[in-house]
């Protein structure tokens, strides 16, 4: 084999070698995608959300990869130490990174799904609170109209429910603490509804 052939036969090796990144992109991507759909990091997003999410993670870590890779290489060339594998290096520290950033989501996941947990159950505690105790003790007028709760969280585990009459010009509202077993219902003596959460920042 000639000289030119085995640099050739050398150059596409490395090149091979280097080529793991996309791949690898993707299989993360997917990785990410799913955790952040099933555990979350204290907020739970839908499934296409969250591969749009975890893609643009993985991306910002693959240029973060590239942008390290090539400033040691500068930092070495400037030693006159020169780097004939530039691309494989870049390569394996953009999966490395992709890797401690699945594993660092994992992580956080786990630390906030019961977080996550503990609130959806708390919220359909107050839900299934109010409506036994309008069932039992509230009037016809309100019965009829338990589709128009209104629900404040006051407090972990603890509510402000409000319900219209016929006319949506009184409120019966109830306090719900879930955090008790049964949940504590005790109606509040205002009619005021909830206020509305604002929709933007201060």
């Amino acid at each position: 084999m000639s000289t030119a052939e085995r640099f050739w036969t050398r150059r596409l090796r490395w090149r091979l070698l280097g080529a793991w990144r996309w791949p690898a992109f993707a299989f993360f991507t997917v990785v990410d995608g799913i955790l952040l759909h099933t555990l979350g990091t204290g907020v739970r997003f839908n499934l296409p959300v969250s591969l749009i999410l975890a893609s643009f993670g993985n991306i910002a870590l693959l240029v973060a990869a590239d942008l390290i890779a090539r400033f040691g290489a500068r930092q070495r060339a400037a030693q006159g130490v020169e780097d004939s594998h530039l691309e494989v290096v870049i390569d394996r520290g953009g999966i490395a990174l992709l890797a401690v950033g699945a594993v660092g989501l994992a992580a956080s996941g786990i630390a906030t799904h019961h977080l996550i947990v503990s609130e959806t159950n708390a919220t359909t505690a107050n839900a299934h609170a109010v409506e036994n105790w309008v069932s039992r003790y509230g009037a016809a007028t309100y019965r009829r109209n338990l589709e128009t709760a209104n629900t404040a969280k006051l407090g972990p585990g603890y509510f402000r429910t409000c319900i219209a009459d016929d006319a949506r010009r009184r409120f019966l509202c109830l306090f719900v603490d879930t955090k008790k077993k049964p949940p504590q219902v005790v109606r509040d003596p205002s009619t005021e509804p909830n206020k509305p959460e604002p929709m933007g920042g201060p």
